[in-house]
């Protein structure tokens, strides 16, 4: 079974930044699309991030240019930097498969507020 286990979340002021990192083993990472999604309270998960094999990424527009994906095939591992973070991002981040079929990890507490 597919593991996905993500961290770097936190607490940070309007304005700020986090690096969220997705360690997945079990899994042909190299040859898989990954996504960051997120599910802020009282609202459905949405996908807001994805990277191909070969690294290209697409982005939901209330993000583009503030989020960046990426990923270390090496590491079995995709990363989310999160730039001037606003409080409308205040979710629970996970990363998955795009198309999502892997079993949902715990998924990492991102909390925007002065």
């Amino acid at each position: 079974q597919v593991q996905l286990v993500e961290s770097g979340g936190g607490l940070v002021q309007p304005g700020g930044s986090l690096r969220l990192s997705c360690a997945a083993s079990r899994i042909m990472f190299s040859f898989t699309t990954m996504g960051w999604y997120r599910q802020a309270p009282g609202k459905q998960r949405e996908l807001v991030a994805g990277i191909t094999s070969g690294g290209s990424t697409n982005y939901v527009d209330a993000v583009l240019g503030r989020f960046t994906i990426s990923r270390d095939n090496a590491k079995n591992t995709v990363y989310l930097q999160m730039n001037s973070l606003k409080p409308e991002d205040t979710a629970v981040y996970y990363c998955n498969t795009m198309p999502s079929w892997a079993t949902w990890g715990q998924g990492t507490q991102v909390t925007v507020s002065s």
